[in-house]
Formats: structure tokens, C-alpha cells, sequence
């Protein structure tokens, strides 16, 4: 790529990210502007944000270089992320899926010596972020959201009550994945690389990020105690109270959840058993609610962005991580999270060449703390913003509310990484 187009790229990366800190203001501009509200709705969308300027990227690309240019970059992106978060979100919010989880959580709220909807909030912010290390990121972020958007994330909310629990959510998902060695995207570019496993991770990375889950978790429900709703089963979305489910028909969404999970890395596999599950819907419908499809494919939409945009921001990037010290890294790493995937960061760690083990280390660990600071820091950030965004003023997340809402878990995850 010329040096001219590498500039370019880089101002367009500038522009998106300034542009998801505006996101607000366009639907502001819907309301006073009402003949050209669907175009502000449109830019007003988060998870639109770096799709659309990726599209600009593609159009430059094409003006400067030609098809073929475009044709050879777009076609050496690795886009089996994005694939895999739109078929996990869509899978792990199905109705058999949520009314398991329903299950547990209501059977596991009881026995806590709380109230039950503060026990179901802190269970969500909790122990679903840490269930993440098991069944991905992305499905640990859908299934908490959809819990928890009844309950927490709803307009009679206080605003700041609702930032500070969705920054809790977001870095509690980031740091929740780190106990095994294939959840968190940003420990996935490396696992394989250097050599480290599901017991590496717990033992470095995983019983610390769990003390700081629980930290934030129940400050989180501390701060929440006075506003949830005082009944029982609006504080799990009332998810069993519908028609009863079939033991059959969850066990057979669990399984095909399960496969997809397995088969994350291999798109031909994971997209076959996706269709699969589209097709068990349609045949057993009354035991479903309408997929999230929308949602999901806006979420799919940000993050292919994500990866055309970012993958032309190298020339600037590496350089920044390879002069620096592990310590340094590390709060590197945690600042640079906020405006550059982590996975992202950490991806381009793995190409430098002799890394120390305290930088590598140094690194991971400052890319998921930083993971819940924005939208665009952690890759399940956006489809907790997809789900949750209705219960904010406007429907819109602020992202600089966002930001200082996640200040707090956020230095609770990186003194649990870097004292403990």
C-alpha cells in the first residue's frame, strides 16, 4: 500500500473513532431535523460507525489503486470474528438458550442471602462474564445483556447507575474470558503463538481476573441495590413464565450452541450448523422468540469494518509496541485498547520477533483490562451495545459516558493484574 493510502486510512480510523463519539448528537440532529431523520438514525447507529467508513476506505482504495487493489485487500482480511459473533449472538439469545440459563440463575439467586433481584444482578455481572471462559465472549455478553436488560438496563434507571453497570459489564466480559486459553479474542491471536494454554492462562491471568469480576460485580450491585425492581421475575425478564419449553427442544439448542462454540474457528462449520439451528426453529417455532437477526448482523457489520479499517493501521501501531517496556506496555496497551481493537493489539504483538515473556504478558494483560473502556475495545462490546442501547436516553449509548463509567472496573481489572 502507498504511503499516501496508509495516510489516508489512518485519517479515516481517526474520523470513525471521533465519529462514535458523536454517535448521540446525530440522533439529537433526527429529532430537529425530521425530513432527514432515517439518515441520521443511520449514522446515529454505533455499530454502523466503521462499516460505513470502511466503505469510504474501499471507494479510496478503488480511486487510487483499482478493483484489483481493493479486490486483493478486502479478500486478505480474516473476517471469521465478525462471522462467528453474529452466529453466536443469534444462537445464545434463542429462547430455549435464555430459558436455560433463566433456570439456573433463578435456582442459583434463591440460595444467595440476598433479595433475588439483587442476587440475579450481581449473577449476571458476575458469574455469566466468568461463564465466558467457557462459551466464548460473545455468547457470555449476549446472554448477560438480554438478563440483564429488564432489570438494570431500562429507562426508569438512573443514567449513571446504567453507565456504570454497563462499564462494569464490558470489562468484567474482557477480563472474564481470560481463564482458559480460546474464549477472549485478544488471548486467541497469541495462545497459539506462544504456546500457552487453558492452565497457563488460569494460573497468570484467570484466578486474578475472577477477583477482579467479583469486585466490580458487587460494586456494581451495591450501587444498583435501590433501583431494581422489587418482583422476582422481573429481574430475570420473566423468561419462564411464557409457554413451557420441552427438555428436548433446550437440549437440542444447547448442543448446536455448543457446536458452534467448538467450531469457532472454522467458518464452513460453524455457518452449516447455523443454518441447522434456523431451520430447527422453523420447524418447532412456538418454542421461539424472533431472532435477534438485525441486531446480530449490525454487530457482524462494525466489526468487518473494524477489521478492513484496522487492517491498514500496522505501520503506525507496531513500532508503538515494539518501543516499549513491559511495564510501559502495559499501560500502553490499556490506552490504546480504548481506540483500537484488542484482539487487534495484541495480534500485532505476536508478529514482533524475540518478545520477552514479561512483555508478552504485559501486553495481554493491558489489552483486556483496557476491554471495556469503549465500544470498539473488546469485540462483544458492540453487541452489548446492540441489546442494550434501548433502555439509554435517546436509545443511544454514550460513549463518553461509557468511558467514565468504566474508569473504575476498569483500574480495579489492572491492579488485580498488575499487584496480585
Amino acid at each position: 500500500m502507498s504511503l499516501s493510502l496508509d495516510a489516508i486510512a489512518a485519517v479515516l480510523f481517526v474520523v470513525a473513532l471521533l465519529h462514535t463519539f458523536a454517535a448521540k448528537q446525530f440522533e439529537r440532529l433526527s429529532h430537529r431535523f425530521p425530513r432527514h431523520a432515517g439518515v441520521f438514525h443511520l449514522l446515529g447507529e454505533v455499530e454502523v460507525v466503521f462499516g460505513f467508513w470502511a466503505i469510504v476506505l474501499v471507494a479510496a482504495m478503488a480511486a487510487l489503486g483499482g478493483t484489483g487493489q481493493v479486490l486483493a485487500y478486502v479478500e486478505s482480511r480474516n473476517y471469521t470474528e465478525p462471522l462467528f459473533v453474529f452466529v453466536v449472538m443469534v444462537m445464545a439469545a434463542s429462547r430455549p438458550i435464555l430459558h436455560t440459563v433463566d433456570r439456573l440463575i433463578t435456582v442459583a439467586a434463591r440460595a444467595l442471602p440476598v433479595p433475588t433481584p439483587l442476587a440475579t444482578a450481581w449473577l449476571g455481572l458476575a458469574v455469566v462474564p466468568l461463564l465466558g471462559s467457557l462459551v466464548t465472549e460473545p455468547a457470555a455478553m449476549t446472554i448477560a445483556a438480554l438478563m440483564l436488560a429488564p432489570q438494570v438496563f431500562r429507562p426508569s434507571m438512573p443514567e449513571a447507575a446504567k453507565y456504570f453497570a454497563l462499564g462494569v459489564l464490558f470489562v468484567n466480559v474482557s477480563i472474564g474470558g481470560t481463564l482458559t486459553s480460546y474464549a477472549a479474542p485478544p488471548v486467541l491471536m497469541v495462545a497459539a503463538t506462544w504456546g500457552w494454554d487453558s492452565a497457563f492462562m488460569f494460573t497468570q491471568f484467570g484466578w486474578k481476573a475472577a477477583l477482579a469480576v467479583v469486585v466490580n460485580a458487587t460494586a456494581a450491585a451495591y450501587c444498583l441495590r435501590h433501583h431494581l425492581p422489587n418482583r422476582p421475575d422481573a429481574s430475570t425478564g420473566n423468561v419462564s413464565a411464557q409457554a413451557p419449553m420441552p427438555a428436548a427442544v433446550m437440549a437440542v439448542h444447547v448442543l448446536m450452541l455448543a457446536g458452534v462454540i467448538m467450531a469457532a474457528h472454522h467458518p464452513v462449520v460453524f455457518i452449516g450448523l447455523f443454518l441447522l439451528f434456523l431451520g430447527f426453529t422453523q420447524a418447532y417455532g412456538r418454542y421461539q422468540s424472533p431472532l435477534i437477526l438485525k441486531e446480530a448482523l449490525l454487530v457482524g457489520f462494525f466489526l468487518a469494518g473494524l477489521v478492513v479499517l484496522g487492517g491498514m493501521q500496522q505501520w503506525w501501531l507496531r513500532p508503538i509496541v515494539e518501543g516499549l517496556e513491559p511495564l510501559v506496555l502495559f499501560f500502553g496497551a490499556l490506552g490504546l485498547t480504548a481506540i483500537t481493537d484488542n484482539a487487534a493489539l495484541t495480534y500485532l504483538g505476536s508478529l514482533i520477533d524475540g518478545i520477552s515473556d514479561a512483555s508478552k504478558s504485559m501486553l495481554v494483560a493491558g489489552a483486556v483490562a483496557g476491554g471495556g473502556l469503549t465500544v470498539i475495545a473488546n469485540a462483544p462490546n458492540p453487541a452489548g451495545v446492540a441489546l442494550l442501547k434501548r433502555g439509554f436516553r435517546d436509545e443511544t449509548v454514550s460513549v463518553g459516558a461509557l468511558f467514565l463509567g468504566a474508569l473504575a472496573p476498569t483500574v480495579v481489572a489492572a491492579a488485580a493484574f498488575l499487584l496480585l
